[in-house]
């Protein structure tokens, strides 16, 4: 199975992606891993993204593909994977279409995340991590047992900078401009499947398992 997971961020992507990839037995590969890892491993690659990473650039569309072209011949792949946020571009995904026609191989769909922009604020602008232990928690889904205090270590929860409502809402402003073509672009190919991300966890992975043929 090749699947993307397209969609806003707060979405709930990156939750559904790690699901189905374990039950599929397939990875689950979103770009900032991927970035970090070559990084890690000091692939040619890996060292050119991270000299725009440090000047605070954006990585070309030539080095993500270059990568991504790296991270889907590895043996894991083989039987599949679920790229998590990647393309964010329509060049991006006329890229790799290339990269995968070069590796034999063809997307079996597109799972488009469709929540309302005010649930993502909500979703994100509520969430808490512990800079200690690392634990997250939601100020309404999810609160600590104490408010404000880490249920693991007792740490001071924080609110992170990007998870401030002003910069969620200038996230999603970036993100419809950016990404939201590829939604036209992936339904004209005929391989786009809308989610209802606005509902609860397990109802979106059983509309996922629906879709993919891959059981909850």
């Amino acid at each position: 199975m090749r699947w993307i997971f397209l969609g806003p961020p707060g979405a709930g992507k990156g939750t559904q992606a790690a699901r189905l990839a374990q039950r599929a037995g397939v990875p689950q590969i979103a770009t900032g891993d991927m970035f970090r890892a070559a990084v890690r491993e000091g692939t040619p690659l890996g060292l050119e993204a991270k000299r725009y990473m440090e000047a605070g650039q954006l990585v070309p569309d030539q080095v993500t593909l270059g990568l991504v072209r790296e991270r889907l011949a590895q043996p894991d792949c083989r039987k599949g994977f679920l790229l998590d946020g990647f393309p964010r571009t329509v060049p991006q995904a006329e890229g790799l279409n290339e990269v995968l026609a070069g590796l034999g191989a063809r997307l079996d769909g597109v799972l488009y995340f469709d929540v309302p922009d005010a649930v993502v604020v909500e979703r994100l602008s509520g969430r808490r991590v512990c800079p200690a232990c690392g634990a997250t928690y939601h100020v309404r889904f999810e609160p600590p047992q104490v408010e404000g205090r880490c249920d693991r270590c007792g740490a001071e929860l924080v609110q992170r900078s990007d998870d401030r409502e002003e910069t969620v809402r200038q996230r999603l402003a970036v993100y419809r401009q950016q990404t939201e073509p590829l939604v036209r672009y992936y339904r004209e190919a005929g391989l786009l499947h809308t989610v209802d991300a606005g509902r609860p966890i397990d109802a979106v992975e059983a509309e996922i398992a629906r879709i993919t043929g891959v059981g909850a």
